[in-house]
Parts: structure tokens; C-alpha cells; sequence
């Protein structure tokens, strides 16, 4: 078979298209981090009862656009409002650039529309989260489920601009016709532990901001009182499904060390077991200090950074390439 018989979409990927530039694949990696600065400032409004700042008005805030002599907890609210609004943009010029940087095919452009669409979500739940008052010091029954949703969809948007970044970043494995599939089953259910992890970890937080304790002492008697709420009784659940969450962390090791696979993954794993480490001395010092907002700020950057690395480590181990021969004889 000659090369004007193979259908376009086996041909070597080289051949198709240009690999995308090094600024798409930088633009790719800054827009990942900007959304991570617009999440931890979000977890400093909720740290900080600072959500009903600009009232339940929604875009705009407290009726208006520009904001004059505003209290602290309105200015706190109205930059992340701004900073939310320029993450849809950036994330619209990511998806454009993608399209006209790649070629039919490339799972970048998948994971762009998927960066556009959870964004798209996170708007629609941040004006649902004003206008339902589900803000500052409210203890709703609806509000920690709601917040469990919100954070999920977090997630998925961050593992999204990931691959998005990670697959421009690609010289490999980078087509739908050009990958294979590892292990997905035990890649998905790992992912799927790790958010709940996240939402525990949420959900304590919102425990630890509508009833602070005074001492470690409190703090304790807080989680075993039968007169404390669900909300602050289950605060347990994070850090024990948080061990468990690590031995699906170790397993993701292990694979990287044993598979062989087009990727030095040695590096990434050894990031993957620092952050995990710090991420526990991080959750010791949230207990111990009564979980300040710098700490669960520092917190909560540590788990967004594990978060993203883990996505590309179980991406390079569950979508590898194909073999170049493979590829073309099909």
C-alpha cells in the first residue's frame, strides 16, 4: 500500500500537521495555572464569609459595576467575580487556538471543549451559589451539597486544562487513531477516589468556617459531640479517605516504575510522592493551627498541584502511542 492509499487520520502525525507551537503549548500551561490563582482566591471567599459581598446580585454586584468606598468582604467578592470573568476568555482563546494550531483528531481539541464546557458550569453554579444565598455564614442543608458539586466540577475543569496542556505538549500519542488504552478501568476508579478526596476536603473546610473552634481540644470534642452537626462530625472522612486515596497514589507509582513506556515517568513520580508528603504535614498543621486562610490556602494549592500532576501521570500511563509500524499498517 502506497502512502496516497492510507486514510489521512493513519498517517505518521507528523506528516498531518505541524506539532503546535511553543507558545499554544505555554499559553496552555499559564492558562492552567491562572485558573488555579481564580480557585484558591475563591477558597479565600469562603475562608473569609466574604461571598455575600456583593449581596444575591449576579453578574454584577450590589446592583452596580463599579464599586465605590466597598467594605473589604465586597472588594474580597468583586476581584473574584473579574478574575472568574477573564478565566472564560482565556479559556475561549484556548479552544480557538487549539482548532487552528492542530489537526482533526488531536485529543487537545476534545479537551478544550471540555475546558469551555466545565467553565461554562462553574459560571452557572457561582450565580446559582449567589442567588440561592448560599454564601458567607449560611448553614443551609442544601449548602454542602451544593458545594460538593462545585468542587467536583473544579476538578474535571482542572483536569481538562491539563490535558489540554499536556497533550499540545505531546510529540506522541497525541491523535484518537494514534493511542492506546492501559488500564483505564483502575486509572478511572482511581480518579474517581481522588475527587472524592477533594470533596471531604471541601466539605471540612466549610465545617471549619461556620464553627471554628478555639483550641485543638474543641476542635476534637467538636467531631465526637453528639450535638455537632453532620457537617462537623464527618470531618474524619477526609483524612481516612485520604489514605485510602494513597494507595491508589502508590499503585500509580508502582505502574510508573515496572511499565515501560515512551516517557521517562521518574521525575513525575517522585514529584507525585513529594506533594503527597507535604500534602499530609500540610492537613497535620491545618488541625494542629485551627486551619487558618493562609493555610488552607497554602492547602488547597498543594492539592491542585497533586491533582494536575497526577492527571498527566495517569494520562502517560493509561493513553500511550501506538507503535509507529502498528499505526501504519493498519
Amino acid at each position: 500500500m502506497n502512502a496516497q492509499s492510507i486514510p489521512a487520520h493513519r498517517i505518521a502525525p507528523a506528516t498531518l500537521k505541524p506539532l503546535p507551537s511553543p507558545a499554544l503549548r505555554n499559553f496552555a500551561w499559564a492558562v492552567l495555572a491562572y485558573f488555579i490563582a481564580v480557585i484558591l482566591w475563591g477558597a479565600v471567599v469562603r475562608a473569609t464569609v466574604a461571598g455575600a459581598g456583593c449581596g444575591n446580585h449576579w453578574p454584577l454586584c450590589n446592583g452596580t459595576v463599579l464599586q465605590h468606598s466597598a467594605p473589604a468582604n465586597t472588594l474580597i467578592e468583586f476581584t473574584h467575580r473579574i478574575t472568574s470573568g477573564i478565566s472564560f476568555f482565556s479559556a475561549v482563546g484556548l479552544l480557538i487556538w487549539t482548532f487552528a494550531a492542530t489537526t482533526r483528531g488531536h485529543l487537545a481539541r476534545a479537551a478544550s471543549i471540555a475546558v469551555v464546557a466545565f467553565t461554562l458550569i462553574e459560571a452557572i453554579l457561582g450565580a446559582l451559589l449567589v442567588k440561592l444565598g448560599l454564601t458567607a455564614q449560611s448553614q443551609s442543608p442544601l449548602r454542602p451539597w451544593y458545594l460538593a458539586l462545585h468542587l467536583t466540577n473544579t476538578l474535571l475543569l482542572l483536569a481538562a486544562l491539563t490535558l489540554t496542556a499536556h497533550m499540545l505538549s505531546r510529540k506522541q500519542g497525541y491523535l484518537r487513531h494514534s493511542i492506546r488504552l492501559v488500564a483505564p478501568a483502575g486509572a478511572i476508579a482511581g480518579i474517581i477516589l481522588v475527587l472524592i478526596v477533594g470533596v471531604t476536603g471541601s466539605l471540612a473546610a466549610l465545617g471549619d468556617t461556620l464553627f471554628p473552634a478555639t483550641s485543638l481540644g474543641s476542635a476534637l470534642a467538636q467531631d465526637f459531640s453528639s450535638t455537632s452537626g453532620w457537617l462537623v462530625r464527618w470531618r474524619w472522612t477526609h483524612p481516612t479517605i485520604a489514605f485510602l486515596a494513597s494507595v491508589f497514589l502508590i499503585w500509580i507509582l508502582v505502574r510508573a516504575a515496572r511499565r515501560s513506556t515512551p516517557w521517562d515517568n521518574r521525575s513525575l513520580s517522585a514529584a507525585v510522592l513529594i506533594l503527597l508528603a507535604l500534602q499530609y504535614v500540610l492537613g497535620v498543621l491545618d488541625v494542629v493551627l485551627l486551619a487558618p486562610v493562609w493555610l488552607q490556602t497554602v492547602h488547597l494549592l498543594g492539592a491542585d498541584i497533586l491533582w494536575s500532576t497526577l492527571v498527566v501521570l495517569t494520562a502517560r500511563l493509561t493513553l500511550q502511542p501506538l507503535e509507529p509500524a502498528k499505526t501504519q499498517r493498519e
